[in-house]
């Protein structure tokens, strides 16, 4: 059933149109995650959605029962209000006083609120993002919007979050720039560029996927378009006259065909990796303490960073991870011990902190304060040049700050630090409000990058793709080495979702990990009792005769249909019935597959037995 709809709609911010005639629903079930480049319009898409904004042009369509619950990235309370009585705001109306006051401590509690009666101007801005979020997980709503909802979540709060969405029975709207979570939650993506909005269902794995796809479709058309348009105007040039109707009507469609926009290439943020030289000595951590008041967060920590070493930083909000950084940095005082850094390192540092930022200053000027050009593989390199390839063309440089989005500043903090040309970089929180594609190009960067990163981040997918070694915060500031990168760690650490760090691994399709699908009753258990038989059934002799064919035209089939669902991505109901066809199939294969492995083992075990019997 359809919950809301927003139709022929089109918003402009400043001289920037971000949505031009588009077309968008949300229905029973739909778990969408929304993706696209920071200044894209993502979070205003989900303004208007939740009433709270309105399109230029278009009109929202929403039942009149049909209840909506947003989450923002800057939340709003009142004044003197505890962290219980903010959680319970607004939720009396759908629970009884007794069952929501239990509730709501015991999402506190999970949250990691440690003192429900707190004023909640009195908590830090992420314990504030938390409190918000559990009033509007406690709401009985029909519809959830969440704007980053993973923001100030470590790694075992996101995944309770993940369970939490999965049971809900309420739709999902939300910006997230974790991939992981992307992929284990959400059965519809959404992808916002340059004005239009496309449709692909599934997790942020089989988006992936279905994007190249449609690119490379995209490029093949417009091959086919060149190449028609090259006969056609060999025609025109041989002296076609425009004398009939019939030719005039060809001239025109050449014409059009000329006029026609072929697809634009995707922006990419890119970064030549740039370091300066570094020396023998690095970054060496002795007997290193820091408490506040009764609270340990480390103690007598020793450390010594070797050139090249990619170290990951975690544990729960609150433990000293952020505190750590800043000492190796100069930004705090240890209570004790020393850090000796080398001469030749030069630290760029990315903290979370975006509130130095000038909202008058101009864009170019921000970089220009750190040099007007820098030394990279390309040769010189202007802030002009650079603010090109991050994605700030001609006219945004001389906008002040001020215009930017969130992640827009985030991405402008980013250049900055390279800028400098550092050979040690810390980063803490990158991942947060910068876009996925922002995050694939500077992970791409740091492979090519031959300092030392320091990393603490939240982030599952950041982590096992860029780290190589963990230091984990634990009880009483011990801080524990593991080897390897965040799933390493988990193993290695005995958790609960050890598994649960490989993107795409269980495909969800509405199922469940584990489950195989319902093609027939009984599947579950073919395998049994079988293992010690070595001769075929007349009805096993014929499938292993067919198998193989069968296989491959359900390949064929799978094929056609990821093609149809292409050239439907804009059209949501024919997409749900294409990936019903497709989940089908996709599970039909799959057990096709186990099939012809169970009997091709048995054949081979069969033909052992002969050979030893001659």
């Amino acid at each position: 059933m359809n919950l809301l709809t927003i139709e022929h709609f089109t918003k402009s911010y400043t001289e920037r149109k971000l949505f031009d005639n588009i077309d968008f629903s949300i229905n029973e079930n739909d778990k969408i995650g929304v993706i696209g480049i920071n200044g894209t319009g993502k979070s205003t898409l989900l303004k208007i959605a939740a009433g709270l904004e309105t399109p230029d042009e278009g009109k929202v369509i929403k039942g009149n029962r049909v209840t909506i619950r947003f989450l923002s990235q800057q939340p709003q309370f009142g004044k003197n209000v505890t962290a219980l009585e903010a959680v319970m705001e607004g939720n009396r109306t759908v629970h009884n006083e007794w069952s929501l006051e239990s509730e709501a401590r015991t999402m506190l509690n999970l949250l990691k609120i440690p003192d429900e009666n707190q004023k909640v101007e009195e908590l830090s801005g992420g314990q504030k993002k938390r409190v918000a979020l559990a009033n509007v997980l406690l709401a009985r709503a029909d519809i959830l919007i969440l704007d980053e909802p993973t923001n100030h979540l470590d790694n075992e709060m996101s995944a309770w979050l993940e369970d939490y969405l999965n049971q809900m029975r309420s739709a999902l709207l939300m910006v997230t720039h974790d991939r992981y979570f992307l992929d284990r939650v959400s059965n519809r993506i959404i992808e916002l560029d340059k004005g239009k909005i496309y449709n692909y269902p599934g997790s942020y794995s089989e988006f992936v996927r279905l994007k190249e796809a449609r690119q490379d479709m995209e490029i093949a058309a417009e091959r086919k378009r060149r190449s028609i348009l090259r006969t056609e105007l060999e025609w025109l040039a041989r002296g076609a006259r425009a004398r009939s109707t019939k030719q005039k009507a060809h001239i025109q469609r050449i014409e059009e065909m000329q006029q026609r926009k072929g697809p634009e290439e995707e922006l990419r943020v890119e970064m030549s990796s740039v370091s300066t030289r570094m020396g023998k000595k690095t970054i060496e951590i002795s007997d290193l303490s820091k408490s506040y008041g009764q609270h340990v967060l480390f103690k007598d920590y020793n450390y010594i960073f070797f050139r090249g070493e990619r170290v990951g930083i975690i544990g729960e909000n609150g433990c000293g991870k952020s505190t750590l950084l800043k000492i190796i940095t100069g930004n705090e005082e240890a209570d004790s011990g020393k850090i000796e850094i080398g001469e030749t390192i030069r630290i760029g540092y990315f903290s979370q902190d975006s509130s130095r930022m000038d909202d008058n200053e101009r864009v170019i000027d921000y970089i220009r304060d750190v040099g007007e050009y820098i030394t990279t593989r390309d040769g010189k390199i202007t802030a002009a040049m650079m603010l090109e390839r991050f994605l700030f063309d001609g006219p945004a440089q001389w906008n002040p700050i001020g215009k930017l989005s969130g992640g827009e500043k985030r991405r402008l903090q980013l250049l900055r630090v390279l800028m400098g040309a550092p050979n040690v970089l810390i980063l803490d929180e990158p991942t947060n409000d910068l876009d996925i594609q922002t995050l694939t190009i500077l992970e791409d960067y740091l492979d090519d990058f031959d300092g030392i990163v320091i990393v603490v981040s939240h982030d599952r997918y950041f982590l096992d793709r860029i780290v190589g070694r963990i230091f984990a915060f634990e009880e009483n500031g011990m801080i524990r080495q593991y080897e390897g990168n965040y799933s390493d760690y988990l193993i290695a650490g005995g958790k609960d979702r050890s598994q649960e760090s490989v993107i795409g691994a269980e495909k969800k399709n509405g199922r469940k990990s584990g489950e195989k699908g319902n093609i027939q009753s009984g599947q579950a258990s073919w395998k049994e009792g079988r293992q010690q038989k070595l001769k075929f059934s007349f009805k096993e002799q014929k499938e292993f005769e067919t198998i193989e064919e069968e296989i491959g035209e359900l390949e064929e089939r799978i094929v056609r249909l990821e093609q149809e669902m292409m050239e439907n991505a804009s059209v949501y109901g024919k997409l749900t019935g294409l990936t019903k066809e497709k989940d089908e199939a996709e599970s039909l294969l799959e057990y096709k597959m186990e099939r012809w492995e169970y009997l091709t083992e048995l054949a081979e075990k069969i033909e052992a037995q002969k050979n030893r019997e001659k």
